[in-house]
């Protein structure tokens, strides 16, 4: 409990975090970064980009709801006080994302409705099985949604996306690289606590792994609805952006949506495995 303390503790999270890697950042990016001009010129890619900027504001809204919830619900104070750090983190994401969609064009006054627009619905049945584990006040079982699986999918998301943009939005990749570091830190919080947990109270494994399967199947849905109906790579890219960036051996700018689709699941499901099998939990595949 004393490595516990001294890796989760706010003056850890203070010297990493704030006094680390986003000292001198303006809403996690440089001060003088923006998007790029010729980019936003590209309908398609504008409208895709703040699709996609949706979405991850969808997903961290979830992530700050289940994390503050989650502090009242936890059994000791080591966990308190990190999950305090966390909601701060998820509340910084929301902010974030929120002034990219800003960046992107969008009107304050417009944001709820570019949101209801642009939602994935199978996201918010992704967050609809996690929030009601956190309403329970249902520890063990919300922290294995939140930071196994809900952060775990967005730390393949994030790394997908910032592949993309390392070379064609300096703005977005710096924005992206603040929050994948944040989320390495929530999944290490959740293996290193849920574990001892799991192996302490092992009737709770059931319920948690039917959690997991259903938090999965409204995950892959999203991932299919999105790339289904959403351009190619090279359908946003502008004239002269053309981008050899990689994710998982893939060139993204010549792979196929159905491509990325399986790329991006097979990532997610791999981590989803190995984590799972860290907390002595076995990963449920969807019906």
């Amino acid at each position: 409990m004393a490595d516990f303390l001294a890796n989760y503790s706010i003056q850890k999270w203070l010297e990493s975090c704030p006094q680390g890697y986003l000292e001198d950042t303006v809403y996690g990016r440089g001060a003088d970064e923006r998007e790029p001009e010729d980019l936003l010129k590209n309908d398609s890619y504008r409208e895709q980009q703040i699709r996609t900027t949706v979405q991850l504001i969808a997903g961290e809204r979830c992530a700050l709801a289940a994390s503050s919830g989650l502090v009242n619900a936890a059994p000791d104070q080591a966990s308190k006080t990190f999950l305090a750090t966390q909601t701060l983190d998820e509340g910084r994401h929301v902010e974030i994302f929120t002034q990219r969609l800003y960046d992107l064009g969008i009107n304050p006054d417009d944001l709820e409705s570019t949101i209801k627009t642009y939602i994935n619905p199978h996201l918010g049945k992704f967050a609809e099985v996690l929030l009601e584990k956190v309403d329970k006040k249902d520890f063990v079982a919300g922290v294995v949604g939140q930071n196994i699986v809900l952060e775990g999918m967005a730390f393949s998301v994030f790394e997908m996306l910032h592949a993309g943009a390392s070379e064609t939005n300096p703005k977005f990749a710096h924005t992206l690289s603040g929050t994948i570091a944040d989320e390495r830190r929530h999944v290490g919080f959740g293996e290193n606590r849920i574990g001892e947990l799991i192996r302490r109270y092992p009737e709770r494994k059931p319920d948690v792994q039917r959690m997991q399967r259903d938090m999965t199947k409204h995950m892959l849905a999203t991932f299919h609805e999105a790339f289904a109906n959403g351009p190619t790579a090279s359908d946003t890219m502008s004239p002269g952006r053309k981008s050899n960036a990689t994710y998982q051996g893939l060139k993204l700018a010549d792979a196929s949506n159905e491509e990325m689709e399986g790329a991006l699941s097979a990532t997610v499901l791999g981590e989803f495995k190995t984590r799972l099998g860290r907390i002595g939990l076995e990963y449920q595949a969807p019906v």
